[in-house]
């Protein structure tokens, strides 16, 4: 993998700022069971690190290039979203959908900009796909999912389908894949089997699973189709 770092220092500068406004973004949905979580001690330095962090991530994988136009804004939100599913194993439709909408525009805006089209169309194909995927899962095990978390997926499959198929892929499996061996790995600690039926917020590895897609997916699927 090629880290272009101009766009890792950008992704870091913007993203970090943007994440310290953290704590203000979940204090104006005005739900208290979102309060406690906005009046976290510190939360404000811990959302900009982990945001500064993951728009490094992105911005030294993408470079400066056009889809940085909708991945850095999703970062903050990401990371809100990340920190509200860890306190609350909830994930709120409030926030969701209008990140859908706002990303979705500015993926639009990104592809006719960059003279890619089809990236847009391949965008709308990766959500609307893993937005079925993950309705199927919940559908055949509802206990085992929150419904939080397919509407979320539809957020990531469009993130992942724009960047290529590659990235959808390996961002999907490498959600599931870090979530299970977390989950294995915890009731090890435990020594308690039962610890693995303990819920576990599942919107933090879905979310890390964008970094993973955008930063190795291409590079992985290329050498796993190419032999």
């Amino acid at each position: 993998m090629t880290v272009d770092p101009v766009g890792a220092l950008l992704g870091a500068a913007v993203c970090g700022a943007a994440g310290a406004g953290v704590p203000a973004l979940i204090a104006r949905m005005r739900d208290p069971r979102y309060a406690s979580v906005a009046a976290l001690p510190g939360l404000a330095w811990r959302a900009a690190v982990v945001a500064a962090l993951s728009g490094a991530v992105l911005g030294g994988a993408v470079g400066l290039d056009w889809p940085l136009l909708f991945l850095l804004p999703l970062v903050p939100v990401g990371v809100a979203l990340a920190f509200i599913d860890l306190r609350t194993h909830l994930l709120p439709t409030r926030l969701i959908w209008p990140t859908l909408a706002v990303t979705a525009v500015l993926a639009a805006v990104a592809a006719l900009a960059d003279g890619e089209p089809r990236a847009f169309l391949h965008a709308v194909v990766g959500g609307v796909a893993v937005f079925a995927f993950f309705h199927v899962l919940w559908w055949i095990y509802p206990s085992g999912m929150g419904y939080g978390d397919v509407r979320l997926s539809a957020v990531v499959g469009l993130v992942l389908g724009y960047v290529g198929w590659g990235a959808l892929v390996v961002g999907v499996y490498g959600g599931f894949l870090v979530f299970a061996v977390i989950g294995v790995l915890r009731a090890g600690a435990r020594r308690d089997r039962s610890v693995l039926r303990t819920p576990l917020p599942f919107g933090p590895f879905l979310l890390g699973g964008v970094l993973a897609g955008v930063a190795l997916g291409p590079s992985t699927w290329s050498h796993l189709v190419g032999g």
